[in-house]
């Protein structure tokens, strides 16, 4: 306990100083930036689920568009 007493203006000095340059952050500092984080992913990228259902679509738009070029080719 002894050593504890003998350190700790070092010790408060250096968790001072990790505090003020934000290198040790508080859970709630945190949480926030991952909410942060989460909202910028949203708006930058799609889900899985759009993205399958868009490869869906593109789908069915070739295969409407394969119909209509052999309808124009049997017609000629």
């Amino acid at each position: 306990m002894e050593t504890f007493l003998t350190y700790s203006p070092i010790i408060v000095v250096i968790l001072v100083f990790l505090i003020q340059q934000r290198i040790v952050v508080t859970p709630e500092q945190l949480e926030i930036k991952h909410r942060e984080i989460l909202n910028d992913i949203e708006k930058r990228f799609t889900s899985i689920n759009s993205h399958e259902d868009l490869k869906a679509q593109f789908s069915e738009i070739k295969e409407k568009i394969d119909k209509i070029y052999d309808c124009l080719i049997i017609s000629k």
